[in-house]
């Protein structure tokens, strides 16, 4: 693990580029980190976390965060107005990732990965999303759904194959949506008829991340229709897969870079080899999956608003009217102590589920709860910092109006704000 980590900072150092001094444009204040800087326990182990605050880290985990800091702030800052306005994510990027072994964070060494922890991959979601959510959320699914499943579900021959690919150079796509299975996910109709030794599936999939650039897509799709939700099964299809079809990327008002895309599926020929895990236990791993998952959306809700806030309060530092700041103000005072106060309680509900889910311990409802408050603060937090940054927060010329924009997604992917709302009373019905 520790060698994992120095390897990533060794990666790091290889970067060029100085960190800017002032507040220009998109450039990135170096100075406004402080507000969330977490503390070390340079002497800690796994085990002992139990017992220090939950902003406490190990050696290891300070590291990787630190380098990924580094790297975002160096290789993706530059390139983030860009990839915006083109909604294009640069392929040096995705590149950068996969040199950083980022891509890989809990999987195995012997299969290329970083060995590291899911905490870990919560943290290198939050870092990246403080400078552009579209470069968290390709991490986020690669490693909290993708890496997880075959990890869990997978062969030994599975992991051998796409493990030691998904941690090196291809990525993933996780496919559950369609046009009638939104929020009832499990009402999909693409079907995976048995032929002999291997599976023919028919349908078609929306609103699939990272589909334009994945090279392995991970489909629920029924293979017993009779059997309603309990024929749905996974399959692993790799994307040159005759008569898989990818769409135009959606247009969408934020993840700009992150591409969107419909799939169909004419006749495509999935051998009964590439069954992840068993025929009918779909269901059961997506619900496993989107549990976890939205720990991960949680920690880039986090970011993105702790990045926009970091960039926002240097400004109203300097920003002078009626011959004072306009931080001296009391009532803009109030409001910045109101949204720190609810930064921090989204940190501490995201910390708290992930270090959860480490111990082995009931999840469910702490992860429904950092998904929403997060998300929803994320919206309120960005849309502030609009509000104080005043005429040149409503411009592109800055990032603050884009992190309004990325923010809006929280609230309806990997389950809408009613949805976590509805499981969190579920758990508390059933706890009473």
């Amino acid at each position: 693990m520790v060698g994992a980590a120095v390897r990533l900072l060794r990666g790091s150092r290889l970067l060029t580029g100085n960190i800017p001094t002032c507040l220009s444009s998109w450039n990135i204040p170096p100075h406004v980190l402080k507000y969330s800087q977490s503390k070390a326990s340079l002497n800690l182990s796994n085990n002992g976390l139990s017992s220090v605050p939950l902003q406490t880290f190990t050696k290891e985990e300070l590291m990787i965060k630190n380098s990924v800091k580094k790297f975002a702030q160096q290789q993706i800052a530059p390139l983030v107005s860009t990839m915006d306005k083109n909604s294009e994510m640069d392929k040096s990027i995705i590149q950068g990732l996969f040199q950083q072994g980022l891509m890989g964070i809990e999987v195995d060494t012997k299969y290329g990965g970083t060995g590291a922890s899911f905490f870990t991959s919560v943290l290198v979601i939050e870092e990246l999303a403080k400078v552009d959510a579209s470069v968290a959320v390709l991490c986020d699914i690669q490693n909290t759904l993708i890496n997880k499943l075959i990890g869990k579900h997978g062969t030994e021959e599975q992991q051998a194959t796409y493990l030691t690919q998904l941690t090196s150079e291809k990525v993933g796509s996780f496919c559950l949506s369609e046009a009638g299975a939104g929020s009832d996910s499990f009402a999909l109709k693409t079907r995976a008829d048995k032929n002999g030794d291997y599976y023919v599936i028919n349908g078609s999939k929306l609103w699939i991340s990272s589909a334009e650039y994945a090279g392995l897509f991970l489909v629920m799709a029924n293979a017993d229709p009779a059997m309603g939700y309990k024929g749905i099964t996974c399959f692993l299809v790799d994307r040159d897969t005759e008569g898989l079809h990818i769409g135009k990327p959606e247009n969408k008002m934020g993840l700009r870079a992150s591409s969107t895309c419909p799939l169909t599926f004419e006749n495509v020929k999935v051998p009964e080899t590439n069954v992840l895990g068993q025929v009918g236990h779909g269901y059961k791993y997506a619900i496993g999956s989107l549990n976890e998952g939205r720990i991960g959306i949680a920690a880039q809700m986090l970011g993105l608003a702790q990045g926009c806030f970091d960039y926002t309060i240097p400004y109203i530092k300097e920003r002078v009217q009626f011959g004072k700041r306009i931080f001296d103000f009391q009532s803009l005072q109030h409001q910045v102590a109101h949204v720190a106060t609810q930064l921090e309680a989204a940190r501490l509900l995201t910390y708290n589920s992930a270090r959860l889910v480490e111990a082995g311990r009931p999840f469910i409802k702490e992860a429904s709860m950092a998904k929403y408050y997060a998300s929803e603060i994320a919206g309120l937090v960005t849309s502030k910092c609009i509000d104080w940054m005043g005429g040149v927060g409503y411009t592109k010329n800055y990032p603050v109006e884009k992190f309004f924009r990325d923010a809006k997604i929280g609230t309806i992917y990997e389950g809408t704000s009613n949805i976590q709302l509805s499981t969190i009373a579920k758990s508390i019905d059933a706890e009473y």
